[in-house]
């Protein structure tokens, strides 16, 4: 049975969500055929998209919905991810070309969902493309899709991902590049103050974790989602970055 049985070509809004029992057994029916865990969670994905989700599915984990989402960013990749929450499964196609994430409920309804709940089941290629009307800017979109950079802000806020993404751990010193828009992120309190600050200079983790309003925690969950807009400047070289290492970071 293909996976788009469980996919609805209804409207969204009025498509059944999928039990999580039955995609269960569904993709225990694949692992059985090919004794293969990671290649039934990845599947049919471009083999550049693939190595790189590799990194974090051989440490024995699942890859986590924001580092999919970035993978598929880097590598300007559609895909198609499977999520369960609680009892249901959710489908969310992430278009980076078109920097535009579609899902099965209302975006909004979804981006007010504990993210940090949300497990990636399985994760493959795109079947289908954006329609058409989707593509003239995101005054078009329905209220099924949203602009990924928005998604992606909020995921790297309140996701499950606490630490650096990879890209951008280790000795490093950060600042906003001077194009960045930041009016789709809607910024207020002490993250509008933080990006403004690194709009003017290049700061390093540790000083950031020391601003008003933020720890370690959050100042590296405010860099995730500034890189992925993308409109993060990361220095190896500037002074800042020194004295990083030991505090910097966390790649999993």
């Amino acid at each position: 049975m293909s996976l788009a049985h469980f996919e609805s070509t209804l409207p969204l809004g009025a498509a059944e969500l999928v039990r999580a029992s039955a995609f269960q057994r569904h993709v225990e029916l694949e692992r059985d055929s090919s004794d293969d865990r990671v290649s039934t969670r990845l599947s049919a994905l471009d083999p550049s998209l693939h190595q790189d989700l590799l990194r974090f599915e051989l440490k024995g984990r699942r890859s986590e919905l924001l580092e999919v989402l970035a993978g598929a960013v880097r590598h300007a990749s559609a895909v198609t991810v499977h999520l369960q929450l609680h009892q249901h499964v959710l489908a969310l196609t992430a278009y980076p070309v078109q920097r535009v994430v579609q899902g099965v409920l209302p975006m909004s309804q979804l981006l007010a969902l504990q993210l940090t709940e949300l497990e990636v089941l399985r994760v493959e290629k795109a079947q289908q493309a954006l329609p058409q009307a989707s593509l003239s800017g995101a005054a078009a979109l329905s209220e099924y899709c949203a602009p990924m950079g928005k998604v992606l802000w909020e995921l790297a806020l309140r996701g499950a991902r606490d630490d650096l993404l990879p890209e951008i751990a280790g000795p490093a010193a950060y600042r906003i590049t001077p194009t960045m828009d930041l009016a789709v992120l809607e910024l207020s309190g002490s993250l509008a103050s933080a990006c403004e600050r690194l709009k003017r200079q290049t700061t390093s983790l540790r000083e950031i974790s020391a601003w008003p309003g933020f720890d370690r925690t959050r100042a590296m969950r405010m860099l995730n989602g500034l890189y992925l807009q993308p409109g993060l400047m990361v220095s190896r070289t500037h002074p800042a970055a020194a004295h990083e290492g030991w505090f910097n970071g966390g790649t999993h």
